[in-house]
């Protein structure tokens, strides 16, 4: 006599694995969630993907950091402007803050970690912010030392918090000579050659840069996240 295939148990079984990828988020949701500024679906799409057991550098390393690669192309061809950066900055963030404590937690490291401030006198924080933002959402684990920042705030960021690259703004030209100051500072303190300095603000020029000793200069926040990149890999 024929033996039969257990067919109720293998079709169950099948039924079951289908239900399960059905059940599976998909992961492009978050990749698109952020170019478009969702920082809800943003979100949720991390939350549902964590709990699924998804390796949180995955979803930074596939599908975050390029999505902001995404946002920059479009701000750079100006299909976007400031105020799509900020929404896509908000969304990522929104991942952002489920999955860093997960790869803090691992040890994972990240691809550099930046100590950004407005230079001291200067209460500007807005272009600083989208320059965190965005660097974030980069891969860098970012100091945010707020505005107003002496140059004593960005040693300690160096001595104490091991920042390698140094990133300040100034959106007044009578704060600029601060970059300067600060610069010095870090000669004085012994710590200059154990980072990359990079400046950025409306009065801030490539020409002002080599000026002070800035190791680079960016006129935008898009700019600004590549320029952080090559200083990485400079300081590897």
């Amino acid at each position: 006599m024929t033996k039969l295939w257990p067919r109720p148990k293998t079709a169950r079984s099948c039924l079951n694995k289908f239900n399960e990828r059905a059940a599976m988020v998909d992961l492009r949701e978050l990749h698109n969630a952020i170019i478009r500024g969702d920082a809800q679906v943003s979100h949720h799409v991390t939350e549902q993907a964590l709990s699924e057991g998804t390796d949180p550098l995955k979803l930074v390393n596939e599908y975050m950091i390029p999505a902001m690669d995404e946002v920059g192309r479009k701000f750079e061809c100006s299909e976007y402007f400031v105020p799509e950066l900020l929404i896509s900055a908000r969304a990522m963030k929104a991942a952002l803050e489920l999955i860093r404590p997960l790869l803090m937690a691992r040890g994972d490291k990240p691809a550099g970690r930046v100590a950004i401030g407005t230079v001291k006198g200067d209460l500007h924080d807005i272009g600083k912010n989208l320059v965190a933002s965005l660097l974030e959402g980069g891969g860098f684990e970012v100091i945010d030392l707020g505005v107003n920042v002496s140059p004593e705030k960005f040693i300690a960021s160096i001595k104490e918090k091991n920042a390698n690259i140094i990133a300040m703004s100034a959106l007044l030209t009578t704060t600029m000579p601060a970059m300067k100051t600060t610069i010095e500072a870090l000669k004085q303190a012994g710590v200059r050659d154990k980072v990359k300095v990079l400046i950025g603000g409306a009065p801030i020029t490539q020409r002002y840069a080599e000026e002070i000793g800035a190791d680079g200069y960016s006129e935008n926040a898009v700019g600004a996240v590549a320029l952080a990149k090559k200083a990485s890999a400079l300081a590897a």
